[in-house]
């Protein structure tokens, strides 16, 4: 987006058959409501309609006339506003409890049960209420006095409002967004505590959240393929809309549904046949409920509660993040048992080739494997899936390195076949059954997920969870929408005619509503406490409330007693933007949370241009590390990019990002100024925006867009050579691991992980996506990505894919391995490189060669350890040179000083052997020389 500038949004739920069913095709009149008329009564539910359809339309809505806007917005139970509504009409709101109301224009409203004339309100509205409301548009507030029980009853119906003439008649209609009622009619609900299915010794409850639906009746079935047993009634509590009942006995290993008549905009009066959205576990392809209670001996692995969680991370800034997908991780690893591959199940398996690699990365200073997600997803069918098998792409492969075949016989599948990244939540409670053993049994899932979380625990690694609570894979009737065919219109942000917003690509949730916010939090408390999950990356957490992330916060560290550490992308677009409709969870609006945003600052200075680039912006926007000024590609020579003003910014962008993006941590700009970093532009944003260095997470990428080695593939000169294309990913991985804050690497980036340059490879199956652990193969040049989301670019990739000597060979991805695990090792080393507070940065933390006269190819800083536990030397200077020639500084304010090369620099086991061979620092004349494409670190004893 042009102000976040966020990676790739196109992914999340990309497959077209999320589209919402069960929505009219087009309207005969705008404002017009109609319906067929209702029979004298809708039956009962029966013990058949258990295993039957999942939407039944009791009373339906004539396609031809339905009219779909809800124009009009519920500010509270008594107060609702119609944006533009002349203030001196007539408005009348009338209900039919199951639905048949036509309200036509210059006719009489006919079908309602009921009508009540409705006031422009005398009072201004409470400030809550019209800053909750803000994003509304101008009008009257008009005014219902109804008592509570009659507000409450008719929103169990259809419910439509209009502006009348003197005699009655419509001159327009519309339906009105109901979450403002709700939230203020159920406001207890908040405090139920136990939604979902509760097992105890002696009965098991069953509590569902449904304020708005005139019926629901339980489903049980006794297993997971079974017809129903029994079918029963549940009450509802009048103070809380929840409907309850209680079964006897423990019904553990049982699955259920609910039967729902609820009133639907638009479709009428409905009975869906529905999962429950608080569920804990699912049968296969998530058509029904699991009944269990996770502190069941049978799903804990032998130790789990025993097991400890890794203690290195004493602050947010000791965290170093290797984001990682369950299939990917072994789905290719033939060390990993057949069955196992892909599977929650390989992490157990501890001397696969996959696991070695990160018991080494945490002895080298690695704390955390974040796994993008685990929750119940709707996009990769959990029995039966097939993938194109790796051995028939590979022979196709015959065809050349830029062969379109691969990703047509990937495509040709990608609907039904095993991979998806996961951001399309169908159940959020839940774990996927694709990565389990047996996707039909409920308790399978659950204990293999904590199985995977003990093995990573046990391998010195905390465990952090993707989770995506700003949308959902659908809305509407569509089977995959739970939320919506529960309570209709509450769980989805809705835009000013009442349809569901989609800025992130999908259904976006409303968690500004009182029970989303509720269900998130429920969620992320279940995942800490029963999974033991050590830490949370939210996705697009800028369409979060602040207040609901705040509450979060807490709700996690009460439930299981420790700091739980919360990350996101705090991108700031869509309808929220700029704090529209509330005060966001984005990066602007943080400071002082104590969450982290993820910072594009310093993001886009290292790789060049942004997020959004295609075309020949991605060959002529080169950045700081691979080549801009220094060693320009022909591209940016014929657009006359890549001046020396450009790399000079470049590289305070990269000063900022060292510097841990903090608003207050001054430095001299390359203009000689001398402000806070958030006096310095980006992108008409403030460069430095976070209040404390744990509030801002550094990466150079992940899942999203081009891998580092793929962005580098179109930055680079064509004659880099392969040993340089190393050492240019290295500089990457140095930006981040000398950044003070946290620190995020991408699975892969320390073996040139190239995804054949795929841009947006969520759905791109495993040939797009491996990982190889045995360091011989990085998978660049295997063929054309797929044509859906890259086929523009193809002209460019060709020629670049077919080129030869860009390929590395095994010994440049050893290379790169080794050379990332040196730089684990210095950054846990010394706290000097994890400062906690913006205090300590500002007191210790001091850039060289600045300003105007600076050598921009150079980042270097000096970090003052003195008296401060952990530092473990009295300082440190880093020095990053990204130019491909040696470069010598001259640092008279260092003159003096005996620096010597860091410990792991001189080790025998050092991956690089340049700066032990080639630096050299001359304390009489504070002369530094750095070697060509070279990251290091000196220490001062």
């Amino acid at each position: 987006m042009s102000i976040a500038r966020p990676f790739n949004l196109r992914h999340w739920c990309g497959a077209a058959l999320l589209t919402s069913l069960g929505a009219p095709a087009a309207a005969a009149l705008p404002g017009a409501f109609a319906v067929a008329t209702p029979p004298a009564a809708i039956s009962a539910p029966s013990l058949a309609d258990c295993d039957g359809q999942f939407q039944q339309v009791l009373s339906a809505t004539p396609t031809a006339m339905v009219a779909v806007d809800a124009r009009a917005v519920w500010l509270d139970s008594r107060h609702l506003r119609w944006p533009q509504a002349d203030a001196t009409a007539r408005f009348r709101l009338h209900h039919a409890a199951q639905g048949g109301i036509t309200a036509l224009p210059g006719q009489m409203v006919a079908g309602a049960d009921a009508a009540a004339e409705l006031v422009v309100s005398p009072k201004p509205l409470p400030s809550a209420v019209t800053q909750r409301f803000k994003w509304v548009g101008g009008g009257p507030a008009l005014q219902w006095t109804a008592p509570r029980a009659q507000r409450a009853e008719w929103h169990r119906g259809q419910l439509v409002l209009v502006q009348e003439d003197a005699a009655g008649r419509v001159q327009q209609a519309t339906t009105v967004q109901a979450a403002g009622a709700l939230d203020n009619l159920y406001a207890a609900a908040d405090r139920v505590p136990d939604y979902g299915a509760t097992v105890s010794a002696g009965a098991t409850r069953f509590k569902l959240w449904a304020p708005s639906a005139r019926r629901v009746s339980l489903c049980l079935h006794n297993g997971p393929e079974t017809p129903a047993v029994t079918m029963q009634p549940l009450r509802r509590d009048a103070a809380t809309g929840t409907w309850a009942t209680q079964r006897p006995g423990d019904l553990s290993g049982h699955y259920y549904t609910y039967l729902v008549d609820v009133n639907v905009r638009g479709v009428g009066l409905v009975r869906n046949r529905v999962t429950d959205p608080y569920s804990t576990s699912l049968n296969a392809d998530s058509r029904r409920s699991w009944v269990g209670r996770l502190d069941a001996p049978a799903l804990k692995p032998p130790g789990w509660d025993r097991t400890p969680h890794p203690a290195r991370v004493i602050a947010a800034t000791d965290m170093v993040i290797y984001e990682l997908q369950v299939r990917d991780f072994s789905i290719g690893d033939l060390t990993v048992s057949a069955p196992h591959r892909g599977t929650y199940a390989a992490f157990t398996e501890t001397q696969s080739n996959g696991m070695r690699h990160l018991r080494a990365l945490a002895q080298a200073g690695l704390t955390d494997v974040h796994l993008l997600p685990v929750f119940d997803l709707a996009t990769v069918p959990e029995t039966g899936c097939t993938s194109p098998d790796p051995a028939l792409l590979a022979s196709v492969g015959s065809a050349g390195p830029a062969s379109p075949t691969q990703q047509a016989l990937v495509m040709a599948g990608a609907a039904s076949d095993c991979f998806n990244w996961g951001y399309d939540p169908f159940h959020f409670n839940a774990p996927e059954g694709s990565f389990a053993s047996d996707a039909n049994d409920g308790a399978r899932r659950i204990l293999e997920l904590r199985q995977m979380v003990q093995a990573l625990h046990r391998a010195g690694l905390r465990v952090g969870m993707d989770v995506v609570y700003n949308h959902t894979s659908a809305s509407g009737q569509h089977v995959q929408s739970v939320l919506d065919r529960v309570v209709p219109g509450y769980y989805h942000r809705l835009n000013a005619l009442g349809q569901v917003e989609k800025s992130t690509c999908c259904d976006n949730t409303a968690t500004e509503n009182l029970m989303m916010a509720r269900l998130m939090i429920d969620s992320a408390v279940l995942w800490a406490r029963e999974y033991r999950i050590d830490s949370f990356r939210f996705d697009l957490m800028g369409h979060q409330p602040l207040a609901a992330m705040q509450r979060l916060q807490t709700a996690v560290n009460q439930a299981t007693g420790r700091r739980i550490d919360l990350i996101g992308e705090g991108w700031n677009f869509g309808e929220v933007k700029d704090g529209a409709r509330f005060v966001q969870a984005s990066q602007l609006s943080l400071n002082g949370s104590g969450i982290g945003t993820f910072s594009d600052r310093a993001r886009d200075a290292v790789r060049g241009g942004g997020a959004a680039d295609s075309g020949l912006a991605l060959l002529q926007n080169q950045g700081w590390i691979n080549g801009l000024h220094v060693d320009r590609n022909s591209h940016a020579q014929a657009a006359g990019l890549g001046s020396a003003a450009e790399l000079l910014r470049a590289a305070d962008v990269v000063r900022v990002g060292l510097a841990g993006t903090l608003r207050n941590y001054s430095m001299t700009a390359a203009d000689g100024s001398v402000n806070s970093m958030s006096k310095m532009d980006y992108a008409g944003q403030p460069a430095g925006y976070a209040s404390q260095p744990g509030e801002v997470v550094n990466y150079v990428d992940n899942h999203d867009n081009q891998t580092l080695f793929d962005i580098n593939v179109y930055k680079l000169p064509l004659g880099t050579s392969a040993d340089d294309r190393a050492r240019v990913q290295v500089l990457g991985m140095a930006t981040t691991a000398f950044s003070q804050g946290i620190a995020y690497f991408h699975a892969g980036i320390e073996t040139l992980r190239s995804k054949s340059l795929d841009g947006n490879s969520y759905d791109s199956g495993d040939w797009f996506n491996r990982l190889d652990w045995t360091f011989t193969d990085n998978h660049f040049a295997t063929g054309l990505p797929p044509e859906r989301d890259n086929g523009r670019q193809w002209p460019l990739m060709k020629p670049l894919l077919e080129d030869a000597g860009i390929k590395p060979g095994a010994a440049n991805i050893r290379f790169t391995r080794d050379a990332f695990l040196d730089l684990l090792r210095i950054r846990a080393s010394t706290v000097l490189l994890r400062l906690r507070t913006a205090d300590e940065v500002a007191a210790r933390l001091r850039f060289v060669n600045t300003g105007p006269a600076q050598n921009a190819s150079v980042v270097a800083g000096v970090l003052d350890g003195s008296g401060l536990p952990g530092a473990g030397w009295k300082a440190v200077m880093f020095a990053i040179n990204v130019n491909p020639q040696p470069q010598t500084l001259v640092l008279p304010e260092l003159q003096g000083r005996r620096w010597q090369l860091h410990p792991v620099h001189l080790a025998a086991t050092a991956a690089d052997a340049r700066p032990a061979r080639d630096a050299r620092w001359d304390s009489a004349t504070g002369t530094l020389q750095v070697p060509p494409r070279t990251a290091l670190v000196y220490v001062e004893r």
